[in-house]
Order: structure tokens, then sequence, then C-alpha cells
């Protein structure tokens, strides 16, 4: 495996030219959120002399810069791809930017399915300026076809599913994890995408694997995470529902094997994103990954997470309400009222499985 950057340690320019948005730069916005202290600058000449804030409602005080000359008065040492378009290719035009950027001794860390070290080109001039070009979509060699090792882990495992794409899975498993640690919790997160790779350090990006072992790398996640933790947040992925991406959701949730699952939701869609796929209802979806669930492990959805980004704080609370009456289950939108009822479903899931296994223990002692 090529050798990893840690983002924590870099200081970053993210690439987002024509594309800064809270949706159409998904990747630029995660680094933003989580590595705000990290990243000096954003490059998109369409919004250049405002602040990030004003753009994506976070980051205030990180300038918008015009091109990389401008981002570079920042001093980075490193640029960041910042979108993750369908299909994973590079913009054409970005080319010349990435060469500027070597040539400026700028180490690039991108999310691409376009893998920039595997680009001769690029490869060759990232080694005459000793720089590392870090996809963080490149899976490692040699994972298994998954063999149901995960049911064995002495951890409690939680996968976070939804109701279509970049709805919320990664975000929310970062708050569960950050909210269960701040309640003294072993928790931790489990990557299985680009953008969690980037922020957390580690994990695989299972949509970069070949098919038949993309329930291995789900496997693999999970049998390292439970080395050292007792609970595991994992990173869900697409949906079940969702054309072209089902077959990574149905590995993830074969691989890792969940013991509860937590359903992600943004509620003003009613249709698969870029499809015109009508979604079911929020009940129907939640039954539908149980129903899949329950022939190799069974497991129940204990709670909502909804992105209500675009919502006004009363048609969320609103949002919030219904989602709880329609499913009898905890629901939040993690980013505006917090993480705690997720964790506290967690912590009663825990506790009701203890106890259960308790009782199990006591009638075979008394046999």
């Amino acid at each position: 495996m090529l050798k990893q950057l840690q983002p924590k340690s870099q200081r970053i320019a993210i690439l987002a030219e024509g594309s800064f948005g809270i949706l159409e730069s998904k990747t630029a916005t995660v680094l933003v959120r989580y590595l705000p202290e990290n990243v000096v600058a954003v490059i998109d000449s369409e919004n250049a002399g405002r602040d990030t804030s004003e753009i994506i409602e976070i980051g205030e005080g990180i300038p918008i810069v015009r091109d990389l000359a401008e981002a570079m008065q920042f001093d980075p040492t490193l640029l960041a791809i910042g979108i993750a378009p369908p299909g994973g290719e590079l913009p054409h035009a970005w080319r010349a930017i990435l060469h500027e950027a070597i040539h400026n001794r700028l180490h690039v860390m991108s999310g691409l399915h376009q893998f920039l070290s595997e680009d001769p080109e690029l490869a060759e001039l990232a080694a005459a300026h000793d720089v590392l070009l870090w996809d963080a979509r490149k899976p490692p060699a040699n994972l298994p076809v998954a063999t149901c090792k995960a049911d064995a882990v002495d951890a409690t495992v939680i996968l976070t599913v939804g109701s279509d794409c970049r709805v919320g899975k990664m975000l929310s498993g970062i708050e569960v994890t950050r909210t269960a640690r701040g309640r003294g919790l072993d928790a931790e997160f489990c990557p299985t995408g680009q953008n969690g790779i980037m922020v957390w350090g580690w994990g695989i990006a299972i949509d970069a694997v070949v098919s038949d072992f993309t329930a291995g790398a789900a496997e693999q996640i999970v049998l390292e995470g439970a080395q050292n933790h007792s609970l595991l947040i994992v990173e869900g992925q697409g949906s079940l529902v969702h054309p072209g991406y089902s077959g990574v959701t149905l590995s993830l949730l074969h691989g890792s094997l969940p013991d509860a699952m937590i359903f992600c939701h943004q509620p003003s869609r009613d249709t698969v994103a870029r499809y015109t796929v009508p979604l079911p209802s929020v009940p129907e979806m939640i039954a539908q990954y149980e129903a899949m669930a329950a022939p190799i492990k069974p497991a129940k959805v204990i709670g909502l997470a909804l992105n209500c980004f675009d919502l006004s704080d009363a048609e969320a609370h609103a949002a919030v309400h219904q989602a709880e009456a329609e499913t009898g289950l905890p629901a939040t939108d993690v980013v505006r009222f917090g993480a705690d009822k997720l964790v506290d479903a967690v912590q009663a899931f825990q506790k009701k499985n203890r106890n259960a296994n308790a009782v199990k223990l006591k009638e075979i002692q008394n046999l």
C-alpha cells in the first residue's frame, strides 16, 4: 500500500473550482467541518473573496480564493481534491492545477476513483519533487471474500444505513462516535468511504473494491476496529433502493454483520438523487433493511438520523416528531440537535443485550 498522509498534520488548501457547495463538494464540506484548524483556504474562482461560511454555513474565517497562486499565500502543505463526482474522474482542467501544486511541493490528497498515483505523468512529477499522491479511495491488496467472522467480534457493531446517497451516513456515524466518546464509551468510527478515511485516518473505501470482495472489506474493517474497541460505528454507503449503489449497501450489511442499525434520511427528499425512482416511506425502508439483514444476522434499526439542512428550525423539529411518530423510534438531526438520542438508543440496546445474555447464561447453568 502507498504511504498515507495524516491530514491532521497538514495545512490544507481545498480545490473545489466551480463546484463549492454543501452537496456539490461533499469532500470539501467534510474537511471544513472536521479539520477546520487544518484548512487554510478553499479554491473556487466563482466565490473568490467570500468566507467559506457564507457558502456552506461552517468554516468561518477560512477564505475562498481565486486560484492556487493566491492559496499559496497561506502556506499550505497539502492540496485536497474537494469533490467526489459520479464516476470519480479528475476534471481535465484540473490537471494543470495539480502540476502547479506539485511544482510548489504540495502533497496531493484525492478521493477520486481515478487514482493519481497510477497516472504516469503525475507520479513521475511527484517523485521528482518528493511529494506524495495519496489516493484515499485506493483499497488494499488481497482482500478476502466475507466469511461471517464479523459476527464473532467482542464488540457492539452499529451500521449507519440510509434512504439514499448523501443523506448523512458518514456525518451521523462520526457524531454518534464523538458523543459516545464524550460519555466515556470505548467507541470507534469505522470509515468505509474516502471522506471518512481522510478525516479519521484509516478504513477502506469499499466502493473501489472488486465486487466479490466488498463484503470481505467490510468484514476486515470490523475485525480491525474490534481489536481495540468495544463499540464500532460503521459508516454506511448508498441505499438498498439506489439503482447505482445498492450493491455496495448490501455488501456492507452482510460484511459488517451489525448488531443494530441507525437509519439516515433527508425528510425533504422524495426521489432517489439523480433518478426518478420514488422513495418508499421511512417505515417501509426500515423494514427492507431489517428483512435483508435477517437471513444472515438479524438486526433492527434503533434510531433515525435526519438531515434537515434545507429546513427551518421549526420544520426540522416537525420532521423529527413526524419520524418518531411514524416509526416509534428516537430521531434527531445530529448537526442541529446533537446525537444524544442516538447514543441513548445504543446504550439501551447494549443494556438489553447484556440482560438477555445474562438470562441465557443462567438458563444454561441451571440445566
